[in-house]
């Protein structure tokens, strides 16, 4: 099956990472000491438990270089497997495989990674209705994949960039003198979705009656942030930020905030420990 994410393009990301490892000589280990119709089977496998992701991705690299690799996915792209799983069964041409392995390697490691991050976040608040976002902490070129590990890991994307919402800040509301003219303004630009950050109480009412769609409840303590929710009524959604960790995501999502945002499950995530050992036929 074709790995499809909108906005992101499969093949570029193929080639511009093998590329940038390739460089202008190629694989000159590979090539020295590798002979040429040599054949290597492998197994790459999970050293820790994880929640899998990129497994489409790391496979597009070495059919980039093999087009004949046989692939066999042992796993499905989002299960949570423990750790000694095999993870893909590939075998073809020694000199591909190994020149494909480490940008397959870092990218499900990456991608797992947060996946299994925010699963830990994603369990942590089950059962109290509020729904994880992710945030634009990201490593620039790589939120697309990023934010898609963090769906697999059963996370919510928050907007994706500048341009699909507005979010309004305290530096917008410095400079406009205030959260109701900055929202004011917003509205007048014709824009449809317009989250404001507030760090008061005071700020909830203006915000509103401006024509706020969305506030974002910045750096509140859990008895703060059961009365913000209180005074919004439902009227819009909430959502918690800032400051938040596997410690303290729990007790925020049960003052009935509608979401609570995590930076740290793409701008923290370890990478997984995942390998890819080779032998030849």
């Amino acid at each position: 099956m074709t790995f499809v994410l909108d906005g992101f393009d499969l093949d570029a990301f193929v080639a511009a990472t093998l590329a940038e490892d390739l460089g202008p000589g190629g694989d000159i280990t590979s090539e020295a000491v590798i002979p040429a119709d040599a054949r290597f089977r492998g197994v790459m496998d999970s050293r820790d438990p994880i929640v899998v992701a990129g497994l489409p991705i790391a496979e597009a690299f070495f059919r980039a270089l093999d087009p004949n690799v046989a692939i066999e996915r042992l796993v499905e792209e989002g299960e949570r497997v423990p750790a000694g799983t095999d993870l893909l069964r590939l075998t073809g041409r020694g000199r591909a495989m190994l020149t494909a392995e480490r940008s397959a390697l870092n990218t499900i490691q990456h991608l797992s990674g947060i996946a299994t991050l925010t699963r830990a976040y994603v369990d942590a608040i089950a059962g109290t209705g509020a729904i994880l976002l992710d945030t634009r902490k990201t490593i620039p070129g790589l939120r697309r994949l990023e934010k898609y590990a963090t769906k697999v890991g059963g996370a919510e994307n928050h907007r994706m960039g500048l341009w699909d919402a507005a979010m309004i800040k305290d530096n917008h509301v410095a400079v406009a003198d205030g959260v109701a003219e900055a929202v004011r303004r917003a509205a007048a630009a014709g824009i449809a979705r317009i989250i404001v950050e507030v760090d008061r109480i005071d700020q909830i009412a203006p915000a509103l009656a401006a024509g706020a769609t969305h506030l974002l409840l910045d750096n509140m303590a859990p008895e703060i942030l059961r009365e913000a929710v209180g005074l919004v009524a439902g009227r819009v959604p909430t959502e918690a930020s800032g400051g938040v960790t596997l410690d303290t995501i729990r007790a925020k999502a049960e003052t009935g905030v509608t979401f609570i945002s995590v930076g740290r499950i793409t701008q923290s995530a370890p990478a997984a420990d995942i390998g890819l050992d080779f032998d030849t036929l």
